[in-house]
């Protein structure tokens, strides 16, 4: 049976020469990619429908006030924020509320779903004189990819005649960069 072991130690030490006299190198490269599309946050928060821009709250008040000053503000308290994308142009579009031009006063309305309606504006300063009218557009500066403040008021004008309720509306806002 010995006679057997020397072919196959032969096969075995010549298998192992062949392979060293062919090894060789084998070069190329790895072709690495990366897409980056334009992007914002609102408050941050991501999305494509459903964001939240955050809330104009008037307070509680006597259903006997004249005026109710407010001002958008969103998660944390804070002024409506906006981050998009370094070298975009972010713009905020305030559309149609849910009871626009239902009561004298203002263009917006807040209801208590009783045909009652609070008359109230939009407004870009805080001393309420610079309007933003329905479907109005505040054009923010160039992005440097640093969140930007959008600073937007309410003024709710009260009448005579009001119930006592909770007075709502509901405002279409749309982001684009």
């Amino acid at each position: 049976m010995q006679p057997n072991i020397f072919p196959i130690l032969f096969a075995g030490i010549g298998l192992a020469l062949c392979g060293q006299a062919q090894a060789g190198t084998v070069t190329g490269q790895i072709n690495a990619s990366l897409t980056l599309i334009a992007s914002c946050q609102v408050n941050g928060a991501t999305g494509s429908t459903g964001v939240d821009f955050g809330a104009l709250n008037f307070g509680t008040l006597d259903a006997l006030f004249t005026q109710a000053p407010g001002q958008v503000l969103g998660g944390g308290g804070g002024a409506l924020s906006i981050l998009c994308s370094s070298g975009t142009v972010p713009a905020v579009k305030i559309g149609a509320g849910s009871h626009d031009n239902q009561s004298a006063g203002g263009t917006r309305a807040l209801a208590d779903g009783a045909g009652n309606f609070v008359p109230y504006d939009f407004y870009t300063d805080a001393g309420h004189t610079q309007v933003l009218a329905i479907n109005g557009v505040i054009t923010l500066p160039t992005s440097s990819g640093v969140a930007q403040t959008v600073n937007l008021y309410g003024l709710a004008k009260g009448k005579a005649g009001l119930p006592a309720g909770t007075y709502s509306d509901t405002v279409a806002v749309e982001l684009s960069f």
